[in-house]
């Protein structure tokens, strides 16, 4: 998953904690949220929500991930129908529910994505998987072409329902595309205070000098906050120093 354009907007509003990206594979983000070791992450649904706070942010197109010479090549859109001669993999960590898988399957289920991307290299069957996975897996002996009737892998920020801290919240609004100056967004920072009384007395209004002293004010700092924080396949750990105005 690509959150970088999330983590510059976290860095310009909140530059006193660093985000943290963290990845993860697919099957342990859920768990890494729950048992704290994130505070939020990027997930791809469907998935246990038990415990669980969910926002869809899109759904992904899903390809086939054949040989550069496989005869799907010559068309840009494959129908399961095209592949009904081939061995189609489906790893164990694979992430599109599927009913009934199309094609021939394989004699054993890869372990993970990587092996059956390996698998497909070598001439023995083809993958059906998300976009961004087979960018992710992408060799210069592979292409793939997009899946028609096929299921979609919706990708999620999740976190637990427990722990929806101001820093999450915050974050949940960066993702949703909230501006900076959002009611559930982050409080503006106060104006500094100078320590000086700027107010004219009554004198000053009318023209004349006013003699007199003013009275200064005091300004009230604000500590930093610390945490964990995750966006997870990819998860994210926040770590801040206290930072307050004087």
């Amino acid at each position: 998953m690509t959150p970088a354009k999330w983590v510059r907007t976290w860095t310009e509003r909140l530059p006193d904690v660093p985000l943290e990206l963290v990845p993860m594979a697919p099957t342990d983000a859920a768990d890494q949220v729950r048992s704290g070791d994130a505070d939020a992450v990027l997930l791809r649904l469907p998935c246990d929500r038990t415990d669980l706070s969910a926002i869809p942010l899109y759904t992904e197109t899903t390809v086939v991930v054949v040989p550069k010479d496989h005869l799907v090549t010559a068309v840009d859109e494959v129908t399961p129908a095209d592949l009904a001669d081939d061995v189609v993999f489906h790893p164990l960590d694979d992430t599109l529910a599927w009913d009934a898988t199309p094609g021939r399957p394989a004699v054993e289920r890869p372990t993970s994505t990587g092996d059956a991307i390996e698998l497909v290299a070598a001439n023995v069957g083809v993958l059906i998987v998300p976009q961004s996975l087979a960018r992710l897996h992408h060799r210069r002996d592979l292409t793939y072409r997009v899946m028609l009737d096929a299921p979609q892998s919706q990708v999620a920020l999740a976190w637990r329902e427990d722990t929806t801290t101001d820093l999450v919240e915050e974050l949940i609004g960066i993702v949703r595309g909230r501006t900076v100056n959002s009611s559930r967004g982050r409080t503006p920072t106060p104006p500094k205070d100078t320590g000086k009384d700027t107010r004219k007395t009554p004198a000053a209004r009318n023209g004349k000098p006013a003699a007199g002293r003013g009275q200064g004010g005091g300004g009230t700092g604000r500590g930093g906050t610390t945490g964990k924080g995750a966006t997870g396949n990819r998860g994210a750990k926040r770590t801040g120093r206290p930072r307050g105005k004087r």
